[in-house]
């Protein structure tokens, strides 16, 4: 839209700014023009001057909408500098999102490749690390030049990198020989360098997920991870400063202070960082540096409503010195280095060295840079049309009839063409102009692409802007990188496995993992897996077959499982007994399917245009997994069948908004809607957004819960009856057999596995010929979807929404001083806060001693011990922000969405798991505003082995976002367990999850009338060196994963595509991982030639058959290259044996051997 940018000109009065900035008549204030023109007027001065462009925000809100209104009119990328939050506590593990996007843009000033930077004011005033040292610590690697590897680790390491086994997050790196894996806080991807020798041989991006290249890269740049790094200053000098100031602080009598000081200094000489740096970021930088000392000397500085600016950078000044002054007084801070942002007054003073522009909608009082140059533009900034596209269609007219340029913009093509149809239909001469090339001519109107937040209109120049989103109701849309979702296979994954997890053996059941052993055979060194059964049992399986062998995932930790004995019949019953279950749950599945075949259902008609414009009015964008389900949903509708549905999706992931167009399309077709949900704080929510998503259209909305009054409850009933009422919201009183509906179409229940058996029935009749939707918040695993394809339409959201602010993520020992100084914090930002404390026995002793420290506080309690009625009072005071903390139990992990909670503090966050901590903190930072989340163990508890296991597994999870996938399959299985129900769940934690599914998969194809597949298992115990060498992978867990995926391999394209992934990941691999490969195939051509076991004794390869055919036998012994060598041997299985030829390769020799088996039956069968 550089058209845009430039025609700002085409105003006599903004045409004299490039005067001013040239001429040096600056500071200028330009007054009039609204948000968007005010961007508009940015860009068009970037293009002039060709000078960098640093534009200053009051918030982050209108730094986001400026940011996005100059990329489309610059077309090109802005940078973004936000605050970020301080690290002054000594926590293990900190989530360092903002922190990490602020150097990748710092350096990028410094390094003069910013061209267009957009601030908030905050991020502006914060002190960072200066420039040089910036620079300095900064290390480039080109692809081709020599650098030592250990010098690459030795950058990492002083940059705060951490070393892990494979990389996840930024700030990791992982050395693997000459292959050299890190997440550059530079880049959106982590980037693998291969070496060879000390050059770089080749360099690219690769894919968290897969861990595999995406695209190569020629140079690439290792920046900090942090931006106060103690092993980045003069470690002796820091040393030396901490020493005295301790001394002074105990001379004055500040023990805890003192005690904080010595701790670090103590960390530090030991480990050489610490944990908490914020704390000494001027003994370790002493110049006092923030971003102002970036920006580059000839650029313009655009200051954006400098009244709100001063104003906020006020506010923010004081709240932080209230902040600093609670730490000092808590002794975690040094007063005499405690300053972490400069006055506006003195920024301001700096900022009058910079070519500055301000500009404002109207004058206001003084303002604190005081302008050479005034200049007032006439522009307008035009409002929304609130949906109605017959004023906009007249306003249109209007402009052209007055010798307008008008540029209506549309969100995308598709739009564009749409918008183009429907003016021309109402008599206005419009052209399709996507690109934008030129203004249209005096009084014509052209359509182009581009996403502004609002349109604006320059009479002096006499051209207008109007956009979609003006005309469609709902604010903007955000366009953004599609990403192809993944098929997320975690269940498989075998990365997770550590010694003393439970396995499933297909034959022998569980046991415990104990272990990779190797052991020799025949000469050869093989690796083995040890597992252990029932009383001292213990069983070897060779690598080659670890398919047979799947971790066990159960339902959770509550239930203890029972280890299987090794030779006897118990695991062969308890997997007939699931067998039989499985076999029922398919019956019944299969008749209810054939049930609603049979039904005859209302088959709505397609969209109309007032379904259109309702889907138009949301306020957001749609993520692709969103219009998928809506999609799936929409064609159910239209058909005549009834719908059953059910849509999958965490909490705040758009799931209602999916519920309400289906509600919307149920109504337009003159039918009424029910949308069932288990509380009334939840009723009580949904019927408020009901109420917002429907205002302006027809729709008449009545909600059923026990706050209602008599004759208002009476009254719904009525109109329910008569048909008035098209949408009703209400608890298990809807389930009420006083409940009548004049023609319900569309029943919505919400988190079903919450009602009742009796709630359940009633549900099954009333639902009978309507299209009925299930919502359930916890995900279900894809696997469970495939195998009830055909049975049960499952819709899954697993995408978030856009713009979710990270959650800021602490890991610490639980401090009382701490706790409180965080809600403190919290309430003075008027925000409320989430206490975990997951004991019920005492958890009123923990509120009442959080209201003594928080004397001023309002402090309540929830658990699911208490009975409903209370329960729901206490979220409704809570939805009100009658309460300012919450203590409760982990009862609100599936609970309602409160988006002025943004503080979450867990106790005893080592005895959660992963799947629950990731839940527990998605409660939080469902606003615009930055929420943090403190995941607290208790102080100097010796942890067992297990649990520090966790607490390292929690460390990761906060600092990188590692251990997602283990987090989601845990909370799949979970949701697995609710959708299959209390029965079924059982028998799943007898057998493990994969079992169950395997049996569930077959159970459901012999319902069908269809053959499962018959396996062949066929096991291959060969005289071959075929391992993983530890000097080839040395994470144990990583080999195990590759084994299993090894010995999974059936077909040339699976070996291909695994050898690349090796070869990527680790090198080229030695023979022995390509023999294992090998032995891989060669189990599976084995298989189908209907071979189940093939050994080596002495010279002599021995096939066990599957069954017998002589044919096929007869055949091989005609065929001169086996005259002599092959015989059957006699025994319980028909078995071959063939003598091996000297100095001919085994696995070779057996391929080709089973290949002839195969074909040889198939000769015989064509004569």
């Amino acid at each position: 839209m550089l058209t845009l940018a430039q025609a700002v000109f085409n105003d006599k009065n903004l045409n004299l700014l490039p005067d001013c900035v040239e001429g040096g008549n600056l500071p200028a204030l330009v007054v009039g023009p609204g948000k968007t023109s005010r961007a508009n007027i940015a860009a068009g001065l970037r293009l002039k001057t060709k000078r960098p462009l640093f534009v200053i925000c009051a918030d982050e809100n209108a730094a986001q909408n400026f940011k996005r209104d100059l990329e489309i009119f610059l077309k090109e990328p802005c940078g973004m500098l936000f605050s970020r939050d301080m690290n002054f506590y000594g926590a293990e593990g900190v989530s360092r999102e903002n922190e990490q996007k602020r150097i990748k843009t710092l350096y990028a000033l410094a390094s003069d490749k910013a061209p267009v930077v957009v601030c908030t004011v905050a991020g502006l005033l914060q002190r960072t690390m200066p420039r040089e040292a910036l620079l300095n610590s900064a290390v480039t690697i080109e692809d081709g030049k020599t650098i030592p590897p250990e010098d690459v680790e030795k950058s990492l390491i002083l940059c705060g990198y951490n070393r892990s086994v494979q990389v996840e997050g930024p700030g990791q790196y992982s050395r693997r020989g000459g292959i050299l894996d890190f997440f550059s806080p530079a880049y959106d991807s982590p980037v693998r360098c291969e070496f060879w020798g000390d050059d770089v041989d080749s360099m690219g991006f690769f894919d968290t997920d897969s861990q595999r290249r995406t695209e190569r890269l020629e140079s690439c740049e290792i920046l900090p991870s942090r931006e106060i790094l103690a092993s980045l200053g003069e470690s002796e000098i820091l040393l030396d400063k901490l020493h005295e100031i301790i001394k002074q602080v105990s001379r004055r009598g500040n023990l805890k202070l003192a005690e904080t000081m010595r701790e670090d200094a103590e960390k530090f000489s030991e480990t050489g960082s610490i944990s908490a740096s914020d704390r000494y970021a001027a003994l370790i930088y002493p110049q006092f540096v923030t971003a102002l000392d970036y920006i580059p000397s000839d650029a313009l500085v655009f200051l954006d409503k400098p009244g709100k600016v001063t104003e906020t950078a006020t506010a923010f000044f004081k709240q932080h010195v209230e902040d600093i002054n609670i730490l000092m007084e808590s002794g975690i801070i040094y007063g005499k280095t405690a300053q972490y942002f400069l006055p506006w007054e003195m920024a301001s003073e700096k900022l009058k060295d910079f070519a500055l522009i301000m500009s404002d909608n109207f004058m206001s009082g003084r303002y604190i840079i005081e302008p050479k140059s005034i200049i007032s533009a006439a522009v307008k900034q035009l409002p929304s049309y609130g949906g109605s596209s017959e004023t906009a269609i007249e306003d249109v007219k209007h402009y052209t009839s007055q010798k307008f340029s008008v540029i209506v913009l549309a969100a995308d093509k598709r739009r564009a063409e749409l918008l183009c149809d429907f003016f021309v239909g109402k008599g206005v001469k419009t052209a399709l102009d996507t690109e934008l090339k030129r203004l249209p001519p005096e009084g014509s109107c052209v359509i182009s692409v581009g996403s502004l937040t609002s349109g604006y209109e320059y009479p002096d120049a006499k051209f207008a802007v109007l956009t979609d989103n003006q005309i469609v109701q709902g604010g903007l849309r955000k366009t953004k990188k599609k990403k192809a979702m993944k098929d997320r296979q975690g269940i498989q994954s075998y990365a997770d496995l550590s010694v003393g997890d439970l396995v499933v053996h297909e034959y022998h059941g569980i046991g415990r993992f104990a272990g990779i052993f190797k052991m020799p055979v025949d000469g050869i060194e093989k690796d083995y897996i040890k597992i252990c059964y029932a009383g001292t049992d213990s069983l070897y399986v060779p690598a080659t077959q670890l398919d047979l062998v799947s971790k066990y995932i159960g339902g959770g930790e509550e239930r203890p499982v029972k280890l299987s004995k090794m030779g006897g019949t118990e695991w062969a019953k308890t997997k007939a007994r699931a067998k039989a279950a499985t076999k029922e749950l398919a019956k019944e599945l299969i008749r209810l399917y054939a049930e609603r075949q049979k039904l005859k259902g209302h088959a709505f008609a397609p969209d109309s245009p007032w379904q259109i414009e309702f889907e138009q009015n949301f306020g957001y964008q749609e993520t692709d997994d969103q219009l998928r389900c809506i999609a799936d949903i929409k064609s159910d509708m239209e058909r005549d069948l009834p719908m059953d549905r059910l849509l999958c999706g965490d909490v705040g992931y758009g799931k209602t908004e999916v519920a309400l167009r289906a509600v919307m399309k149920c109504i337009l077709d003159g039918k009424q809607a029910a949308f069932l949900v288990p509380t009334t704080v939840l009723a009580q929510q949904h019927y408020q957004t009901a109420l917002q998503r429907f205002y302006g259209f027809p729709v008449n909305i009545h909600l059923l819960n026990r706050y209602r009054t008599p004759a208002q409850v009476k009254q719904t009933l009525a109109d329910m009856k008569s048909g008035k009422a098209d949408l009703v919201i209400g608890t298990h009183r809807l389930l009420q057999k006083d409940i009548v509906f004049k023609d319900l179409g569309l029943l919505v229940v919400d988190e079903e596995q919450r009602f009742g058996v009796s709630h359940k029935e009633r549900l099954k009749e009333m639902s009978r010929q309507v299209d009925c939707l299930t919502l359930s918040a916890t995900p279900i695993p894809r696997t469970l979807n495939m195998a009830f394809s055909g049975l049960r339409d499952m819709s899954t959201i697993e995408e978030p929404p856009q713009d979710r602010q990270p959650v800021q993520t602490y890991v610490m020992e639980h401090d009382w001083g701490v706790v409180c100084d965080a809600i403190k914090r919290e309430i003075l930002r008027g925000g409320q806060v989430y206490y975990i404390h997951n004991r019920i026995e005492s958890i009123e002793r923990t509120a009442s001693r959080l209201k003594r420290m928080l004397e001023d506080a309002t402090v309540s309690v929830a658990h699911g011990q208490m009975d409903e009625e209370t329960l729901s009072s206490v979220m409704e005071s809570m939805v009100a922000g009658d309460i300012q903390v919450l203590v409760c139990t982990t009862i609100i992990e599936t609970g309602i969405d409160i988006p002025n909670v943004n503080t979450l503090i867990i106790e005893d966050a080592d005895r959660l798991g992963l799947a629950q901590l990731h839940q527990l903190r998605g409660r939080v930072g469902r606003s615009s505003r930055r929420a943090s989340a403190y995941l607290t163990f208790r102080k100097d508890k010796v942890l067992t082995e297990i649990a520090d296991k966790r607490l390292s597994a929690i460390r990761e999870f906060a600092e990188f976002n590692s251990g997602f996938k283990i987090a989601m399959r845990d909370l799949e299985i979970r949701g697995a367990g609710n959708l299959l129900g209390a029965e079924q769940s059982g028998h799943l934690i007898d057998v493990g999850y994969d079992m169950y599914l395997k049996l569930l998969e077959e159970a459901v194809l012999e319902e069908k009338g269809e053959k499962p597949r018959v396996h062949t298992e066929c096991s291959a115990d060969l005289a071959v060196s075929a391992n993983i060498p530890d000097s080839y992978v040395e994470s144990s867990e990583q080999r195990m994963d590759l084994y299993r995926r090894i010995a999974l391999i059936r077909t040339e394209e699976e070996a291909d595509d695994l050898m690349d992934e090796l070869i990527d990941r680790f090198g080229d691999p030695p023979s022995n991982v390509n023999a294992l490969i090998s032995v891989a195939l060669l189990r599976g051509e084995a298989e189908e030639a209907g071979i189940s076991e093939i050994s080596q004794k002495s010279g002599v390869l021995r096939f066990t058959l599957a069954e017998f055919n002589m044919e096929k036998v007869s055949a091989l012994y005609e065929q001169p290259e086996y005259k002599g060598r092959v015989k059957v041997e006699a025994g319980a299985k028909p078995c071959i044996s063939l003598r091996l030829r000297s100095g001919k390769r085994i696995i070779e020799t057996a391929r080709k051997f089973v290949a002839d088996y195969k074909a040889a039956g198939n000769d015989t069968s064509a004569e």
